[in-house]
């Protein structure tokens, strides 16, 4: 029961940031315009400061260099969900026109703007290079299989610009350039001045509140009554917190790696539906609305599942 509490105490901390987010929209404060321009200072200013400021901080030259074979666990678990991803589609009987955009939620989670806050609250900073591992993954499958997924369901294709470079500067974005960077001036000893880390430091402490009220927001201009548990949603919510921490916890179970590893994959492969899926869809005229519904309505279960998760997790040794 105490890890349970604790858990439980880890979401709070998530949960009242994003009510927070929530009210604040619902007084009339905050916006659409204003939930676009959080993410933007989130994603383009704050996280690649907080990833350089704990990189550079917190770890060594010889702990970085075991993190990137770790990469094996997120992308193999990526693909298996990918090819379930398709008899999904046939069981739950989604849409032609949805079953892209199904597919990409199915098997892509919200690192970030979730899982980062979540980790951290739940393990400390201790989880951050696991969740920042990942996090690479999860970010070159959305920006590339996953956008293509969207981008067949679409409406405007051909007005569409998507090409090689840009899903490449998707790929590239500041939060992984962020993370490139710290790790590059850890392998060689170099150093920024202390007042530009003391810089890195204060701005990277936005990105966690600031990613909490852009979920607030989200959650409230779609509205809670959005939530509903029809087949295109189950199936999502399916893949999302049932099949995906199965997945990966049989992939590392049997692995001799750390046990923290473990715990924060398992727990990133149960995030949310990523944020950006809603973006990409109205861009490229796709069921944008159901998008935004599964960020919502997975955003709100996964407060239920996460503890739940969290105590099982507790289990691996």
């Amino acid at each position: 029961m105490d890890v349970f509490f604790g858990s439980l105490s880890g979401v709070l901390i998530i949960l009242v940031m994003i009510t927070v987010g929530y009210v604040l929209t619902r007084m009339g404060w905050l916006g659409e315009r204003d939930s676009k321009s959080i993410a933007r200072i989130v994603t383009q200013v704050a996280l690649p400061c907080y990833m350089i400021d704990t990189i550079m901080q917190d770890f060594s030259k010889k702990q970085l260099e075991t993190l990137l074979p770790n990469l094996r666990f997120p992308v193999i678990s990526m693909i298996i969900l990918f090819a379930f991803s398709f008899a999904a589609v046939w069981v739950f009987r989604i849409a032609p026109d949805r079953a892209g955009l199904f597919k990409s939620m199915f098997f892509n989670s919200n690192t970030v703007f979730i899982g980062l806050p979540v980790n951290r609250a739940l393990f400390g900073d201790a989880s951050l290079p696991y969740v920042l591992v990942y996090y690479m993954a999860n970010t070159f499958f959305f920006w590339t299989l996953g956008v293509y997924l969207i981008k067949k369901d679409g409406k405007n294709q051909e007005d569409a610009k998507f090409s090689i470079l840009t899903a490449v500067k998707k790929v590239f974005s500041p939060p992984l350039l962020g993370f490139i960077i710290g790790v590059i001036f850890v392998l060689l000893d170099w150093h920024f001045p202390s007042f530009i880390m003391s810089d890195f430091h204060y701005i990277g402490a936005l990105t966690i509140p600031l990613s909490m009220f852009f979920i607030g927001i989200q959650i409230a201009i779609v509205g809670l009554s959005s939530i509903t548990f029809n087949k295109d949603a189950v199936g999502i919510l399916v893949g999302r917190f049932i099949l995906a921490p199965i997945v990966m916890t049989l992939l590392v179970l049997p692995a001799k790696v750390p046990i923290l590893l473990k715990q924060v994959f398992i727990m990133q492969s149960a995030m949310p539906v990523m944020t950006n899926a809603p973006v990409v869809s109205k861009l490229y005229g796709a069921d944008s609305d159901y998008a935004a519904i599964m960020v919502t309505e997975s955003t709100v279960i996964s407060m239920a599942v996460i503890p739940i998760l969290m105590v099982l997790v507790q289990m691996i040794h």
